[in-house]
Parts: C-alpha cells; structure tokens; sequence
C-alpha cells in the first residue's frame, strides 16, 4: 500500500491530479461538522475522471456539531455517491468512545493517548436496533448494484460478513459503490479500521486496467499487466527539490526498477542512470535496492520533466498525460538586482518543471517576466520560494487576470502582400473567411486549406497556417491571444519569383488584421465558480457585495444557522475578497473559488478595457 496525501486548495489543484493519475484508489476525507464543501466536489469530480475507486471517510467526529448523517445524505446528493455507511459511531462531539462495525457486527473501541490500542468488543445493548437498521440500509445499497449479493437478500437468506465484505469490494472496484467510514484522525479514533478497509474494499495493482501508448505502432493503446516480469514502464508524476538534489517520484506501472540500472526517458530520449532509489515514508526516506510493478518511489540524480515516461529500452510506451488547467492569473515579476538574473531564471525554470500549472515567459511588448498560475496563493508562494530558495529578492507588479479574445460571426478576408525593392520582391496573396468555433471547444484554433488545384503552392501553405497562428496569439481589441476561431483558406495567387514563405506569412498577418473587426470580437474574461458560507445575518451584505462585483448567484441554501451561497464571479472583481468578506461578517466569513470558465463580458466592461489598453499603449509611444 502506497499512501499520499494531498492538499485541496484550489490553487494546487493540479497537486490532487497528478495524485490521482498514479493511484489505484483514494479515500476522500470529509468533515463532519462542515461537511461536502465546494473543494470537495471538485476533487470528486477529479477521481471520476481518473476513475478512481473511492472510500469516504467522515473526519472530527469528536468536534462540537459533528452529524455524519447529514453527511452521508449531502454525499449522496450533491456528489452522487450511491454510498452507505459501513459503520457507526459509538457517541459523538466529547462522548465519542468508538465504533461499531456493521459488516463483523463488532464494536471498537481507541484506548491510549493516541488511540494506538484497539479493543474488540460486542455491539453494546442500546444501539443494537441502529446498528441493525444501518447494517439492513449498507445490504440494500450494495445489493442494488452487486447481482450475487442481490440474490441472496431478496431470498431472504441470511448475509454473512464475508458475503458481504466480497460484495462490497466487487461493487467499490467497479466504481458503483462508496463505502462510508468514520473516526477522528487526530486521536486516531477509527484510523486502523480505514487503513482495512483499504486492504479489503480498494483494488490491488493487477486489477486496475492500465494503459499506454505504443510510440512505434502510431500510438496504439497497450494494456499494461501489472506484472513485475513485464518490461519496466514507471511514469515520473511529481518533481521536487530535496537536500540531495531533484528527487522525481515514480509510479511504476510494470516491471521492476534497480538501483544502478539504466532507464530510458521515452519523451527526450536519453539514457540515464538510477544512483538511488529511495522508498519515502511523509518527509523520511529509505534507501532501497528495487521496486516492482504497483510501487510509488523515488529517485535521485534523473533530469526528467513531470509527466516523463520511463522503460527498460526494450519497449517505447508513453503513458497518457493528466488534465492540466489553463493558468487563470498572471504577475509581472522581476529580480531587484541584474546580478541575480542567472539564478531567477533557474527558479523559473525549475518551477515549471515541478509544476505543470506554472509558466514563465517573457512578454514581447513590455520586456517583463510574467508569471502565470491558479491564484493569488499560488503565485504568492512560488515568488516567497523565488526569495527563500534562491535567494534573489524579486518585485512584483500587480496581479493580471488572463483575458482571451474570441469572434462572433464570419468575416472574409482577401489581402495582397506586394513589395518591390530591387532585387526579388515580396508577393502573396490570400483568401478566405474566419468564423468562431463553439466556446468550451478542446480545440481553439483550426485552419483548413479549401483551395482546389494550385492557385498557392503546397509548400507555401505551412507559412500561411503559421502567419495566422502568430496573429491570433494577440487580438487587436487589448492585444490577448485569440481562441476558438476557424480560419478557411478559399483561394490566392502566388508570383514565380517573388512569392516566399516570409510573403505569405506576412500576408496572412495583414489578412488577418483586416477582417478582424468586421467580425465583431469580444473579450472572455475568466470566471470563477465561488462558494460563501457566512452566518445568516450577513447573507444580505454579502449577496448585495458579490451583485456589485458582476456575479450570478445561482444558490443560496442553508446550512444549519449558516447561509451558504454559491455564485459565477469574474476573477477580475476578486481580487482582495478574504479581506472584504472578513470585514464584511466581522471574521465569520470563509469562500473558497475554482475556476470555471471563459465567457464574454458585458459591453459597458469591454468598453472600459478596450479603453485603458488603449490609454496604455498610447502612455507607452
């Protein structure tokens, strides 16, 4: 068993991901005071993507207002979960003593100061009409989505825990049932009991279906067996900079790795040594001498990007890449002293190769760094790391939000390159329309060549494709790159001597500029999805703010004396939201925000935009 923990704030979203990509199982942990929160939805919505198997855990059961009831039911509303519990809890709040389990029928109680000692014992006499309701509640749930157990429950013969341990764990690895457990992590009240169930209801290696992507047979998808005897295929997820260098972690799907042996790193093609493997137990480490199929390790001394596949050379797999979001918010960011360049450059290349979410480029107007990441505390933490690490004290401008461009109907355009100079000249011309693709569309730029003969030779069509790529990377309304567009190439003329690849990339250029306004661009501003949970006397303050910040509140539902709101805002309108929220419910407040899409913006804030790019470029001449 290979446990990882991972943090879920929505600025490391992408830390759960790669998680998810390289496990065979997970326990979503949630709290039973404040039970399924926005966060907990997405990462929900992350292990189905990965289609993970699942066990919930209901957490704090010790805290004042604990109800792992009401828990259940929010799980089964607002996550879909076809759940039951598969224990209860003996007392709640300060009385929680243990647990009772319903598929062995026994109780648990946690003795020591950390719960290290477990007592077996029988269901006491007070809770054996709940424990039975709640054992006939967990039969039906599964029975539900398990044939065989199915059988047997509407024949009403009686259930053995074994029975009912195997129909639970068919149902789990099939992804058609969460099995509910319950405890207090801090006391460890209910933690050995999970780590069973983990051995008992989540798959092992060689039950998951895994694949990967045969470079040499135009990636065909190979089923990996899970087997050590295979040849080795790890995948490195996740980079990080310890005492000892970079140390890549590696989930290996088949085969086995060895300290001193070769591997190959399929993306780049070098050959590389291992110099040590390493098992990780939280921040300690444990030198090993191999690892086999199922394993997650690590290694020092391997130059590698996340996302990297590795084998033995014999085969030339690659497995499939994890969902990686676009970057919401951007920041100029610039070292104080010229002499620490060197090193801010390593940082930002670094980063970038630890974290998928993060990019660094340099803006060709302005000559700035920018940075580009998932939030404010995303991009705070990776500018203090700039500074802690490496020592280089950078200033940083203010935060910008990631604008996009995008048409809305279809324009022709027919543009003539023509230039003499003396000797051979430019010429190209192009033909055509632009029109926009679907918003929300994976591809966001298409170019298709409709010319029929040779009106423009093959081999000038490439330059053609790439001037209109180059243009659309800065829209001419505040200069964003601009997506879901179709670009059609109808027709053209070309000259014997003049025409060249500079003249058609130049022509698609100005081609494009030319009919860009005639079809009426708009600006997409990223928005958030964001939750707002305050006490009820607030609600109307807090509604009234988030209406004043262009949001659409889209549900307002109690929980308990809270009001939990949950509304579409532009990212734009929230910067320095945790302050105004705390002043606004005297520190009562909490939000937490994801991102949820681009959509176009009102006309009175496309205005304002186009006019301040605008007052700023004519600042700049």
């Amino acid at each position: 068993m290979e446990p990882f923990k991972y943090q879920g704030h929505v600025d490391f979203t992408i830390e759960v991901e790669r998680a998810l990509r390289v496990l065979d199982g997970a326990i979503l942990v949630l709290c039973s005071v404040g039970g399924v929160q926005s966060q907990s939805i997405t990462v929900d919505r992350q292990m189905r993507r990965y289609e993970v198997p699942r066990l919930a855990f209901i957490n704090k059961l010790d805290r004042m207002g604990a109800d792992p009831w009401k828990v259940l039911n929010q799980a089964r509303s607002k996550l879909r979960h076809h759940s039951a519990a598969v224990q209860v809890p003996i007392g709640l709040e300060e009385d929680f003593q243990g647990l009772v389990d319903l598929v062995q029928s026994k109780a648990y109680y946690f003795h020591g100061s950390n719960g290290e000692k477990v007592v077996t014992a029988e269901v006491p006499s007070s809770m054996e009409a709940l424990v039975a309701e709640k054992r006939r509640e967990l039969i039906e749930m599964v029975s539900e989505v398990d044939d065989r157990l199915a059988e047997a429950f509407l024949a009403d013969e009686p259930i053995s825990p074994s029975n009912l341990e195997e129909a639970i764990r068919r149902a789990t690895v099939a992804r058609k049932f969460v099995p509910v457990f319950m405890g207090s992590a801090f006391k460890n009240k209910g933690v050995q009991p999970l780590l069973d169930g983990v051995l008992n209801y989540l798959p092992c290696p060689t039950e998951v279906s895994n694949y990967a992507l045969d470079q040499n047979n135009n990636e065909e998808k190979i089923s990996l067996s899970g087997s050590p005897t295979g040849p080795l295929v790890a995948l490195a997820f996740k980079l990080e900079e310890g005492r000892f260098g970079q140390l890549t972690y590696l989930r290996i799907y088949e085969g086995v790795i060895k300290k001193g042996d070769f591997i190959h790193n399929v993306n780049t093609g070098k050959k590389v040594k291992v110099p040590r493997l390493v098992r990780m137990h939280s921040n300690e480490m444990e030198d090993i001498q191999e690892a086999h199929a199922g394993q997650i390790v690590a290694v020092f001394g391997v130059d590698c990007a996340s996302g990297d596949t590795f084998t033995d050379g014999s085969v030339k797999y690659t497995m499939t890449s994890m969902n990686v979001p676009e970057p919401v918010m951007s920041l100029a960011v610039s070292p104080v002293s010229k002499d620490s360049g060197g090193q801010f450059s390593k940082a930002l290349n670094r980063f970038q190769r630890e974290d998928p979410t993060f990019r660094a480029g340099l803006d060709a107007e302005s000559g700035q760094t920018i940075i580009s990441g998932m939030g404010e505390l995303h991009l705070d933490i990776y500018v203090e790391r700039i500074r802690r690490e490496y020592k280089v004290e950078a200033t940083v401008g203010k935060p910008r939000v990631n604008f996009r461009e995008a048409i809305t109907q279809r324009a022709e355009f027919d543009y003539l390159h023509k230039k003499q100079s003396g000797g051979q000249g430019q010429y190209g011309r192009v033909t055509g329309y632009i029109e926009p693709l679907p918003l929300g569309l994976t591809t966001k730029f298409e170019f298709e060549n409709l010319i029929v003969g040779q009106a423009i030779p093959s081999n000038f069509i490439a330059s053609i494709e790439k001037g209109f790529k180059e243009a659309a990377n800065s829209g001419s309304l505040i200069g964003y790159p601009v997506e879901y567009i179709r670009i059609a190439l109808t027709d053209g003329a070309s000259h014997a001597v003049d025409s060249s690849e500079l003249a058609f990339k130049l022509a698609s250029i100005y081609a494009f500029r030319q009919c860009y306004m005639a079809a009426r661009p708009v600006i997409l501003e990223p928005v958030m999805l964001v939750e707002v949970k305050v006490p009820g006397e607030f609600q109307g303050s807090v509604t009234g703010d988030i209406n004043k910040r262009k949001g659409v509140i889209i549900g307002n539902d109690q929980d308990g004396d809270d009001s939990v709101i949950t509304a579409h805002v532009p990212l734009n309108r929230m910067f320095g939201y945790s302050t105004d929220l705390r002043s606004m419910t005297q520190g009562k407040g909490e939000f937490t925000m994801e991102y949820k899409e681009h959509s176009p913006v009102s006309h009175d804030v496309q205005m304002e935009l186009v006019n301040n790019y605008k007052a700023t470029k004519a600042a700049e001449a």
